[in-house]
């Protein structure tokens, strides 16, 4: 005899693991940015959210999600290589840098640098991808 197909979809009360998220934010590094002449040869301030999709998958062990740590050695990465024009070239180099992790579904890296304009909290930029 074979087993009900539907059976598994009985009990709709049962609760259902739908996605994990994992996420830094606030991480603040000092980089070398920006295009203007007196953001040359001088560290500014980024505040750095990421946020990672990882799908509904069960974690046990640490090994079954991604650490906390690696997202900032992703970001203290990117600032060893140089200087960056653009804060939205440092967000997108994060982004795809996440997305090497083949358990990232989704990735959402929000990027500000305070003091880059007068009278704003903090200007920057977000990106987001997917596959």
């Amino acid at each position: 005899m074979t087993a009900d197909p539907l059976a598994a979809f009985a009990d709709q009360s049962a609760p259902r693991r739908e996605n994990l998220t994992v996420f830094v934010r606030g991480l603040r590094v000092e980089a070398g940015i920006g295009v203007y002449d007196h953001e040359q040869n001088r560290l500014q301030t980024l505040v750095i959210d990421v946020t990672l999709d990882l799908g509904p998958h069960p974690v046990e062990r640490l090994a079954d999600t991604i650490n906390y740590e690696t997202i900032a050695e992703h970001c203290r990465a990117i600032v060893a290589e140089g200087h960056v024009g653009l804060v939205e070239t440092f967000a997108e180099r994060l982004a795809l840098d996440s997305l090497q992790d083949p358990r990232v579904r989704r990735v959402v890296v929000r990027i500000e640098k305070p003091g880059a304009l007068d009278q704003a909290d903090a200007p920057g930029c977000e990106v987001a991808y997917s596959r």
